[in-house]
């Protein structure tokens, strides 16, 4: 009788290290965001020193969650991110329904990081207006064809894009401090806190936390790091402290130039920032910096979804086809399913709902995450842990409700989003059991079969 072998792979190769860590963490986070929220909250906060505490306020705690983050991945230093810890924690089911909302996250970003450089593009190039949804597939094809080969293709894509992407933010950053702050500008209209003082502060919470989205991505990538233990905690704790500064940096460079009222509502407040600082060629200045801020994050989600699928696969929770690895050390099958799902998102061209659920999901794997940092270290105390996270217990409580606090806000103000993730809950078990037998009926052909003496 024949013996199924398993699908050959090469596996992934050990080949970043802490510049691709630093290049992933900023690259996958600084974006279009940072550029259009700071409008949105002066309308919600209109006090400037309000709004600055704030972005420090979600940076000290995206720091933290970093700090948690390293511990858990320098533990665990597996492809998949943070489906892995808390599998560990939790068990096999809570890591294959979270590693899939981990997933459901990021593969649907590239489709849409597509579609808004094509935007872009016709700005730049109005001829291309009629061909919008093939400038997004040609931009996703590119990058496809980047990291196919393998990782060290999209590793330097990955740093050279992700540095150029902060040389200009500081280039905004310096031009608005070294103009004159204008004055006399008239108010946008409607610039007042709707809903009340604790409303505006936590949906501006929000906005800022979502502008912040990334900073975890390095965690996906721990297996391929040449020295996990050393470079992963440097990667996070340096990358989110680069964000940090450079988000604060915009916000305080944006109010030194415009009163929070001129901003106020502001559909790109960094715009008219720019417009006090390099006069009559600020929007083309504004459009490359909102280009290469996609291109890098482009990149960066080209990358991510694949390994969510790798580990997946690995481990029995998805077909097992995802675990094949080139030589030049991609995950090109599961890199090839996400173009499918990529393009298909194109083509259908609107991501609301899908949004709303990501944000949902995604504050459902924090939450666990944080959750499998305290569970394991009173569980498996003898764990190697080669960094701690700072502050425990106290700061990983402290994370712990924090993202439970907004969980329960997305809940209650998006109430289809909460049915449709329990929707989902309520069929993954079947999913769950389906892909669990079936590895287990892998295990058993794989075995050799004993035929005894007769």
């Amino acid at each position: 009788m024949a013996v199924n072998k398993p699908l050959h792979s090469v596996g992934l190769k050990k080949a970043l290290g802490v510049a691709f860590g630093i290049a992933i963490v900023t690259g996958g986070t600084i974006g279009v965001g940072i550029l259009r929220t700071p409008g949105i909250i002066a309308a919600l906060l209109p006090n400037a020193i309000l709004i600055l505490l704030c972005w420090t306020g979600i940076g000290l705690y995206i720091l933290l969650s970093a700090s948690s983050y390293a511990e858990l991945t320098t533990m665990f230093p597996k492809a998949g991110g943070a489906y892995n810890y808390i599998k560990r924690a939790f068990g096999n089911y809570a890591g294959f329904i979270s590693g899939w909302f981990d997933f459901f996250c990021n593969a649907i970003a590239p489709a849409y990081f597509c579609i808004v450089l094509s935007e872009y593009s016709v700005l730049l190039f109005p001829a291309l207006r009629p061909f919008t949804t093939l400038v997004a597939l040609s931009f996703l094809t590119l990058f496809t064809l980047i990291n196919l080969p393998g990782v060290k293709s999209g590793s330097v894509i990955q740093q050279i894009t992700s540095a150029i992407k902060i040389l200009l933010f500081l280039v905004l950053i310096g031009g608005c401090f070294i103009s004159e702050p204008a004055k006399h500008l008239p108010a946008v209209e409607h610039s007042i806190i709707q809903g009340g003082f604790v409303i505006g502060i936590f949906r501006s919470l929000q906005l800022i936390m979502g502008a912040y989205d990334g900073w975890m991505s390095v965690s996906y990538f721990s297996e391929e790091d040449q020295n996990p233990s050393k470079n992963i905690p440097k990667s996070y704790l340096i990358g989110a402290l680069t964000i940090a500064l450079i988000y604060i940096m915009i916000n305080a460079a944006i109010l030194y130039v415009l009163p929070v009222k001129a901003i106020a509502n502001s559909p790109l407040a960094a715009a008219d920032a720019a417009a006090i600082a390099f006069g009559s060629w600020s929007t083309d200045f504004i459009i490359i910096i909102s280009m290469l801020s996609l291109v890098s994050i482009l990149n960066a989600y080209m990358m991510i979804p694949s390994r969510i699928l790798f580990g997946l696969s690995r481990d029995g929770f998805f077909i097992k086809q995802g675990q094949i690895v080139n030589k030049g050390g991609s995950p090109y099958f599961s890199m090839l399913l996400c173009y499918i799902l990529a393009t298909a998102l194109i083509a259908v061209g609107s991501f609301d709902l899908l949004f709303s659920l990501g944000a949902f999901f995604m504050t459902i794997v924090t939450t666990f995450a944080f959750a499998s940092l305290i569970r394991l270290r009173q569980n498996e105390p003898t764990l190697n842990r080669p960094y701690k996270a700072w502050g425990y217990p106290y700061a990983s409580y402290f994370l712990v409700l924090v993202t439970l606090a907004l969980m329960v806000g997305f809940a209650v103000s998006d109430q289809i989003s909460l049915l449709v993730t329990l929707g989902i809950i309520a069929c993954s078990y079947p999913a769950f059991k389906m892909f669990v037998s079936s590895k287990d009926e892998r295990r058993e052909d794989a075995e050799p079969k004993v035929i005894p003496n007769v």
